[in-house]
């Protein structure tokens, strides 16, 4: 992958140092490993991320921090995948959830889900809470839907990353091979 571009993308660990609120985490946050990149760091990254994104609320982004200094991958870029998760699409990801939790459990008892309720900009609040009461009527075929789209995100996005990589990895070998062979 295009390292150098990434890297500039990143936050330097100096100035995440600066920041006080994150001092609770100590010097853990500031591991070597976090901030390093490489094939695994990255593409753990991306599938502690996309693991991470169906977290239900705004606990996303600390859940793909925890498991990222558990795991020893790049912080930022776990942090960032993260955001594939957003108001347009966890509607649709946790329906995906939901057929996935019905097809491995069976029958959902002849009844298809009731549509998501609609967004009422002016009443986000009500608007949330109602999304949350739709969220728990799924119950257990959505709860082990979303663990098994997360598991599959995370695995195909970890393959992805490497696989990737690789490739790049050899046509930059190619490309400095074929320059070498002019000279």
């Amino acid at each position: 992958m295009p390292r150098k571009f990434l890297k500039r993308l990143m936050p330097s660990v100096d100035k995440v140092r600066e920041v006080k609120a994150l001092g609770v985490f100590g010097e853990a946050l500031f591991h070597p490993a976090l901030w390093h990149l490489n094939r695994r760091s990255a593409a753990g990254g991306v599938a502690t991320g996309l693991f991470c994104g169906l977290i239900p609320g705004p606990l996303q982004m600390l859940g793909a921090g925890i498991a990222a200094m558990l795991f020893r991958v790049n912080l930022p870029v776990a942090l960032l995948t993260t955001l594939y998760t957003n108001p347009i699409t966890i509607v649709p990801l946790y329906l995906i959830a939901y057929k996935i939790g019905t097809a491995v459990l069976g029958a959902t008892g002849g009844r298809t889900p009731e549509p998501p309720p609609d967004w009422v900009w002016s009443q986000i609040g009500a608007s949330m809470e109602a999304y949350g009461q739709w969220v728990l009527g799924l119950g257990a075929p959505l709860a082990l839907g979303v663990f098994l789209l997360a598991v599959l995100l995370a695995a195909s996005g970890y393959l992805v990353v490497r696989l990737l990589w690789n490739v790049y990895l050899r046509m930059a070998w190619a490309a400095r091979s074929k320059r070498r062979q002019v000279r």
